[in-house]
């Protein structure tokens, strides 16, 4: 094993030695090249006052060389903001403030011990250096039934996870007895990474505060007797709650800093927080019972996640930590963001009144709960849901989200309000075309 990764290993087994072993056998071995051509061109960097000739870029009268076809598409950004490499770590800036927003946005955390965010390649990239990070091949990966497919592509398809599943809901709200009966499924002595996803995708659900809080008191009673628990926030939807009864600030919150045992990770994007989908901007926080503020612990899991960009991305696009930062720095940034939301919440709330005005829509379809988020979810009584995608699509021009035989989600997040009544009548008329009477 590379000596950069034993003492990194030594820093998490000297603070807590349960976090090194959750960690997978490449996150064990993975390492930042410290001392290396970064660690030689940063020394340089502040050293080398005459010429520094150690940087793989190319400048010109003192910064980033450019071509005018390409800065003519980027207005007040500098060059350098906008074209030399990033941090692999993300830039100190972005960093920084995206953990003060996270803050703002989640006041219990306040004085809670967490890594500083770790700058990914979107919500997706996030998730990928978590597995990398913790998952070995044949762990298991407890998820609900309900859920974002790039799950299994991440976590089964590319890092052989044994995927598990528990019901998510069971009537107008969250399944707990299921995920109660599935955490208490594993083994003492071993490990399990759990995934919690609020808002959810596809429902569009995020849980009561009593319902994140069982959920949070069934992950500490595993970790209590024995398991080692990596519980991911997948916050990619974070903010857009639209009823007074949705929790309001991130699981992670009562997860963070709780046991030894407990590993709580909050994955999280600029993506749907700022509008930014394709800037690609995501983040990863830890935090762990037993390892305070500024703890080397938390030095070592960001070495470790940056090591595993390195060696994939390399870093996050420069320019657009830049966007973002500078949209986190604009005093009207959070009124902008409440603005985005409640138009959300419109969309949403129409959705709910067309399905409550139209009892006959009852005949093939109901909703699942939903509260939150981008999506809704339809439960299909009478058609497969393949079926009435197809439907929709090829004689009305409609587009849906097949989930499962049962399932369909709609995605009211790109509907205008005055959208959304046709729709509904065009998945109904559609559910008539395909069983006659």
């Amino acid at each position: 094993m590379n000596p950069l990764a034993l003492e990194q290993n030594e820093k998490i087994i000297s603070v807590n030695p349960v976090v090194y072993e959750m960690l997978s056998e490449l996150g064990k071995r993975i390492y930042f090249p410290s001392k290396g051509i970064l660690s030689q061109s940063a020394e340089a960097k502040k050293l080398a006052k005459k010429f520094n000739a150690s940087i793989g870029t190319a400048l010109e009268s003192g910064k980033a060389m450019y071509l005018n076809s390409v800065m003519d598409s980027i207005s007040g950004v500098s060059p350098n903001d906008a074209l030399l490499y990033a941090p692999s770590q993300g830039t100190l800036e972005l960093r920084e403030l995206w953990r003060k927003k996270n803050l703002h946005d989640n006041p219990d955390l306040e004085g809670v011990a967490c890594s500083l965010p770790v700058v990914t390649n979107g919500l997706s990239g996030a998730l990928s250096v978590a597995a990398d990070l913790f998952v070995n091949p044949g762990d298991t990966v407890l998820l609900p039934d309900m859920n974002w497919d790039n799950y299994l592509l991440n976590f089964e398809d590319r890092c052989g996870a044994n995927l598990q599943y528990f019901k998510f809901f069971a009537g107008d709200g969250l399944d707990l007895d299921a995920f109660r009966a599935a955490l208490a499924a594993q083994p003492a002595g071993g490990k399990v990474l759990v995934i919690l996803n609020f808002p959810n995708n596809p429902t569009g659900y995020t849980a009561t505060e009593a319902e994140g809080t069982a959920m949070a008191q069934a992950l500490l009673e595993t970790a209590e007797r024995g398991v080692n628990v990596i519980a991911i926030a997948d916050d990619a939807y974070y903010g857009l709650f639209f009823t007074p009864d949705a929790m309001k600030q991130s699981i992670f919150c009562k997860l963070a800093g709780k046991h030894p045992r407990l590993m709580a990770v909050k994955a999280d994007a600029a993506t749907k927080e700022v509008y930014v989908w394709g800037l690609r901007i995501g983040f990863l926080t830890f935090s762990v019972g037993g390892a305070g503020e500024n703890s080397p612990l938390y030095a070592a899991l960001e070495t470790k996640a940056s090591g595993v960009i390195r060696s994939t991305i390399s870093n996050a696009c420069a320019l657009s930590q830049k966007i973002v930062s500078n949209a986190l720095n604009n005093p009207e940034f959070y009124a902008q963001r409440a603005a985005k939301v409640d138009l959300m919440g419109r969309r949403a709330g129409k959705v709910r009144e067309v399905l409550d005005s139209h009892a006959e829509y009852a005949q093939h379809f109901v909703a699942y709960p939903f509260n939150s988020g981008y999506f809704m979810c339809l439960k299909l009584k009478t058609v497969n849901s393949e079926v009435l995608r197809k439907q929709l699509l090829t004689q009305y021009g409609v587009g849906t989200i097949s989930i499962t035989a049962t399932n369909l989600r709609i995605a009211f997040s790109c509907l205008e309000e005055g959208e959304i009544e046709e729709l509904f009548a065009l998945i109904y008329k559609a559910c008539c075309d395909l069983t006659p009477a």
